[in-house]
């Protein structure tokens, strides 16, 4: 890490932003969880609340006696978002006894996935990332749990079309897509192109330069084309900004659906009223404030004085995005520790074994608080994705609420792309496609 980014981060640490953790560090005999966030920035809004939510089940699993009695450690590193950031955190951090890193940002994943093979450490991207690599044969150490971006064009696509009257109704309406220009928002072109394709759809892109503040010709774009339905894919300010700009040139909000990162609090509560209506994916959870897992986050951390945000954000879309990655962190270090040893701290390599074999059934995940919140997650070899389920939450003017049933998407048609995508990263690389011995390595 150079001088300037290490008096930043210092800086960071010191002030305590955002409630920072300072005083759990990588220690001797604990599992230690590094975590890279974004605290400061653009993205702050939304990476806070995910970062706190971290964090406070990390704290919770300590408070209820650690992973079959180890307990765990962590480190902040802010990114700011910034891949170049995110590379330098993880260099400072994997040498601690990393266990697992979120790169919480889809470039940060691109420039981590050549690394993490040679230093044995895997990688989560629940949610985000490679959507390739779910082919678990060809991406041994990336695992996109509970959905990509493919999914979620896909599931996109699959609600609009219900709504039009079936597939064939899709055939001359127009989609636009506006996107956040950056390896997260290009990710769903690939699969929006090839539904277009198939059902004759217009497929719009426009893209928004980082952070997304300015989107006027944009929303000039959108005025003049009209088109019968928005996807937005955005991150931090960009999404209220979107729904600022659509108000402003009276674009309908019940007309656009963001993706399950342009879907919570924070991307809709400066807009209020003049977000009514608006849409957006749902990652399986959305705003859990009664959930077994909000109540005892509140009862044994919260209330004990250790919360790291506010109080009442707990249980909040982003928030509960947080929580639920770490819990994937953390059981499959559990499901490591069933072949390896319970009650021993898992080494980054044990714990790829672990999230690759995950068996988190529902009854499960009912002792870990997550009923109604999530639904059953198992991976293989093949398969480091897991089942795929999303619904659609819509923006009521005061707090968001389902309003659709669950989607799962078209493997039909992902799994060909999946495929060809992986190989040709394969061949690209000079990797060779795992062994039935190595699966079982």
């Amino acid at each position: 890490m150079n001088l300037k980014s290490l008096a930043v981060a210092t800086a960071i640490m010191a002030a305590g932003l955002g409630s920072v953790a300072t005083s759990a560090y990588a220690q001797a005999n604990t599992q230690f969880f590094p975590a890279l966030v974004y605290r400061t920035g653009a993205y702050a809004p939304n990476g806070v609340p995910f970062a706190n939510g971290y964090i406070d089940y990390l704290k919770l699993v300590n408070a209820k006696g650690g992973i079959n009695g180890v307990k765990v450690s962590w480190e902040e590193c802010e990114t700011g978002y910034a891949t170049d950031r995110g590379v330098e955190c993880y260099e400072r951090l994997k040498g601690k006894g990393a266990t697992v890193f979120h790169p919480l940002s889809t470039g940060i994943t691109f420039a981590l996935t050549e690394k993490v093979p040679v230093d044995k450490i895997p990688l989560i991207t629940a949610g985000y990332g490679r959507s390739e690599s779910t082919d678990g044969m060809v991406f041994k150490w990336n695992f996109p749990l509970t959905g990509t971006y493919w999914d979620a064009a896909d599931i996109l696509v699959q609600h609009v079309a219900k709504k039009e009257g079936g597939f064939d109704k899709l055939k001359g309406k127009k989609i636009a897509l506006v996107y956040h220009d950056s390896p997260y928002g290009k990710e769903p072109i690939a699969l929006l192109t090839e539904r277009s394709k198939m059902h004759g759809f217009d497929l719009q892109l426009l893209p928004v330069a980082h952070p997304g503040v300015e989107q006027k010709a944009t929303w000039l774009q959108i005025r003049q084309n009209r088109p019968d339905y928005v996807f937005l894919w955005g991150w931090g300010v960009m999404n209220s900004t979107a729904l600022k700009e659509a108000q402003a040139t009276g674009y309908p909000r019940e007309k656009m659906y963001g993706v399950w990162w342009a879907g919570a609090e924070p991307d809709v509560k400066d807009v209020g009223a003049g977000a009514k209506g608006y849409n957006a994916l749902a990652l399986q959870h959305g705003a859990e404030p009664n959930a077994k897992v909000v109540k005892d986050v509140l009862a044994l951390v919260h209330d004990k004085g250790q919360g790291t945000g506010p109080r009442e954000e707990v249980g909040q879309v982003l928030y509960m995005r947080g929580l639920m990655a770490a819990m994937l962190s953390v059981e499959g270090v559990r499901r490591a520790q069933e072949r390896f040893g319970k009650g021993k701290v898992m080494t980054g390599e044990q714990a790829r074994w672990g999230y690759e074999n995950l068996a988190l059934d529902q009854k499960k995940l009912d002792e870990l608080g997550f009923a109604g919140v999530l639904r059953p997650i198992s991976t293989s070899c093949a398969d480091h994705r897991g089942e795929v389920w999303a619904r659609i939450h819509t923006w009521d003017g005061s707090k968001w609420q389902f309003t659709s049933d669950w989607y799962q998407s078209d493997q039909s048609i992902i799994k060909p792309m999946i495929k060809a995508a992986a190989d040709k990263y394969a061949a690209e690389k000079k990797i060779q496609r795992r062994t039935a011995a190595d699966c079982q390595s």
